[in-house]
Formats: C-alpha cells, structure tokens, sequence
C-alpha cells in the first residue's frame, strides 16, 4: 500500500507576475530567518505586536523556526495558518500567513505578512498581498478577509486601502511596553471585486489542499 502524502501543502503554489508563495519548508524558513537578520524595518519603528525583530539574531533564528514547527503541528481543519514563503527571481523574501478558524462555516480569513527592509517601495507588498485575496476570494469561496495594522503604518494600510480594505474599529495593544492603538481593516468579496489586479494568479496544488481548509473544490 502506498503510504499517503504526509503534507499535501507543500505542492500548493502561487504565481503572480513576479512572486512565486509556497507554504513553509525548513530549507525555505533558514533562508526567510537570514532576510529576517538583515532587517524588516527600521530600528526605531516596531510594525509587529509581538516585536519579534527585537531579538538579537541567533534568539529571532531559533524563535523563528519553532514557531514556524509549531504553527504546522497545530494545523487543524477547524484552524488553520498558511505561511507562505514569499520567492523573488529563486530567493525568499518574505512571508505572507492566511489564516483561519472554522473557514468551512465563518468563510473569513486574516492575513499578516512581511518582507525584508531591502525589498520595500516596490510594490511586492501589494502583490503579495493581492494574491492571498484572489486565492481566499476566487478559490476558496471566502466572503470577509481581515487584517490590521497600527496607526503609524502608513504603508501597510495604504496598501490594504489600496486592495479593498476598509476601517472596521481599532483595539489597543501594548507595542515595546507602551500602548499603541491598532487600526482593524476589512475587505468584502464585493469590495475586492473592485480593487481586483488585473492579473490572473495562477494556483496549483489545490485540489488536493483543499480538504485540509474545509473547503470542497467542484
């Protein structure tokens, strides 16, 4: 009897124009845990809740990479992350997560991402952020997709305005031992419709994911 496909994500793949994403793998994350160490952002400004960038590099490796194991061992049918590793020309770049929980019933995600500091200001972050959208909207049947951003991220938010999101409420969160408050965003199928790229994005491997989402595929 042949033994079943243990991780049937890892032949899920994502193409846009100049992105390739692909869920985690361990040779990825130690090239994603590198671009961490050469910086996502500037020193004195904190994009993260959890302001993991803060560690000195061998703790934010060895951080990484347990979250990342733990994330896959958590992955349930009712709640589930995606963590796809964000390929620029071969070379991880960065990451972009989906996540859910009871997907089959809420249909809504939420999505988080980053890329390496050197590779901002052109427009990846757009792009990588419209292809989670296309594959929750036009592929998995979502209605919602949620995201946030503290209100001194200008550029994350622009680029969620930029995709369909609009303010839906703000919450306060304890950034660097200080409060900082967060803005909530809110993207409809409707809404995405609107602000849809005018590419396509190509997807393989998903009818055999699928079943791991709560989502059936005709």
């Amino acid at each position: 009897m042949e033994t079943p496909d243990p991780w049937p994500l890892w032949r899920l793949v994502l193409r846009t124009p100049r992105l390739e994403l692909r869920p985690d793998d361990d040779p990825g994350l130690l090239e994603l845990l590198a671009e961490a160490c050469r910086g996502v952002h500037p020193p004195e400004e904190m994009p993260f809740g959890v302001p993991w960038t803060d560690k000195a590099p061998v703790d934010l490796v060895r951080n990484g990479i347990r979250f990342h194991w733990s994330e896959r061992a958590a992955f349930t049918q009712d709640d589930w992350r995606l963590n796809f590793l964000i390929r620029l020309d071969g070379r991880v770049i960065g990451s972009q997560s989906m996540h859910a929980t009871n997907f089959a019933r809420t249909k809504e995600v939420s999505s988080g991402s980053w890329i390496g500091m050197r590779h901002q200001g052109k427009g990846i972050g757009t792009e990588m952020r419209a292809a989670i959208l296309m594959l929750a909207f036009d592929h998995l049947g979502a209605r919602t997709a949620r995201s946030s951003a503290f209100t001194d991220n200008q550029q994350s938010l622009a680029v969620s305005r930029r995709l369909g999101y609009e303010p839906d409420g703000t919450f306060v969160e304890v950034r660097r031992g200080v409060p900082a408050t967060q803005i909530r965003m809110l993207a409809t199928a409707e809404r995405f419709a609107a602000h849809h790229p005018d590419w396509k994005l190509d997807v393989t491997g998903l009818a055999d994911v699928a079943p791991m989402l709560g989502v059936a595929i005709t």
